[in-house]
């Protein structure tokens, strides 16, 4: 219920923002979105090669109980970001005419990436998913890589991207090459 709260915390401020500052620009919540949007499916993408490398470390086994709530967390803030993103243009028109735009492409591929996994982020869509429930799960990985192209895109200050993508890079990288230099049968399944 803490973590509940923590993930909701932010979207709460941003949309009591909304509505009782009639003078705070969308565009400006349409960023701030899309920045905890980043941060949760980062995090949660962190956590797995985290634990990996520090198997003994039980704050991190804990955490790992809380994937889930972060990549739900993930989606709202997305979904947070969509609802600014349509408020801030024009019309539906306006959205069609830059949906060819590599950085609005980006952002609506990275959106879809993340409906499954969030649709079937119940325990009872788990279980009747199966073995399936992991894969779709694995969407996350394209929505961050779509993430962050859509944030070097969008932004001029490209640098915050890197910064906040910077140590799940890392730590994917290092999770690759303890896969490729461990013999096969004392590698573990996340």
């Amino acid at each position: 219920m803490i973590v509940w709260a923590l993930v909701a915390a932010p979207a709460l401020w941003i949309v009591l923002r909304y509505w009782t500052e009639p003078g705070y620009i969308s565009g400006d919540l349409l960023a701030l979105t899309g920045t905890w949007s980043a941060r949760l499916i980062i995090l949660a993408l962190m956590l797995t090669p985290l634990a990996q490398l520090f198997p003994d470390n039980l704050v991190l086994r804990r955490l790992l109980r809380y994937r889930r709530a972060l990549g739900v967390g993930a989606f709202g803030y997305a979904l947070l970001h969509l609802i600014f993103y349509v408020l801030d243009m024009d019309g539906v028109a306006s959205m069609v005419a830059e949906l060819g735009a590599p950085a609005i492409w980006t952002a609506w591929l990275a959106f879809l990436c993340l409906v499954p996994p969030a649709l079937a982020s119940s325990d009872a869509a788990m279980r009747r998913l199966g073995a399936l429930w992991k894969r779709l799960q694995r969407l996350a990985y394209p929505a961050a890589v779509l993430t962050l192209v859509h944030w070097l895109l969008v932004h001029d200050g490209q640098t915050e991207a890197l910064l906040h993508f910077a140590p799940l890079a890392i730590l994917q990288l290092a999770r690759l090459a303890r896969f490729f230099t461990t013999h096969p049968l004392e590698r573990t399944t996340s």
